[in-house]
């Protein structure tokens, strides 16, 4: 489907720049757990190709794209090597990882419904592995880390503006009008949200009577 709406070219350079973005916030983030250079590296991967590994062997896409070709491999590797020598002070790592991790959940939450369609899934079904797509890598990064994924705990709503990302692309599925225009606001509406969501704390209900003030277990 997405082969209809951009050329080829486009298409490539829209999956490397999903993949770059995501690499760029697993290695920021491996800096700022001090990892070594193969921490960094392994980080990058991880976070940039995970989501989309795992959609690929949901829907029998195999070799998965990660093995199928060789730049979506080595764009996150480039990434690794561009934050290794080129991070930014360890006090502005937390904005950076931030922005560009908002940027791969809007390009990965789309191109993860979309081909997960295209492989003869269902609107439902397609947009619950766009959402995959866009966290999965995310989610091992954090265990990876030691941290509480933020797909569970979702502080901040990490995964309902991919939700609805996903969801916008389902609908515009279903009405026909999936085009280049409707494909990149879905992208941006996620990009934007996750930011407003970052910037005004905004987060998903907390279990019935429970309240935000309540100290969370450990």
């Amino acid at each position: 489907m997405l082969h209809d709406l951009f050329p080829p070219g486009i298409q490539h350079a829209l999956d490397l720049a999903g993949i770059f973005v995501f690499a760029t916030a697993g290695a920021l983030l491996a800096v700022r757990k001090n990892f070594d250079v193969f921490g960094i590296a392994v980080l990058a991967l991880v976070t940039a190709l995970g989501g989309g590994l795992f959609r690929d062997l949901v829907i029998g896409a195999v070799p998965p794209a990660a093995f199928g070709e060789l730049s979506f491999f080595v764009t996150p590797l480039v990434a690794a090597a561009i934050v290794y020598f080129l991070h930014p002070e360890v006090q502005r790592i937390n904005h950076a990882i931030n922005v560009f991790d908002a940027a791969g959940l809007g390009l990965f939450c789309v191109t993860g419904t979309t081909k997960a369609y295209e492989y003869g899934l269902g609107l439902t079904a397609s947009a619950a592995l766009g959402v995959t797509t866009a966290v999965g890598g995310g989610v091992l990064r954090d265990v990876l880390v030691n941290e509480v994924p933020s797909l569970l705990r979702d502080r901040e709503m990490y995964a309902v503006p991919a939700l609805v990302g996903a969801s916008m692309v389902a609908i515009f599925i279903s009405m026909h009008a999936l085009n280049g225009v409707t494909t990149g606001l879905a992208i941006v509406t996620t990009f934007v949200l996750r930011l407003l969501a970052m910037r005004y704390h905004w987060r998903a209900p907390l279990a019935w009577n429970r309240r935000s003030s309540v100290a969370e277990e450990p």
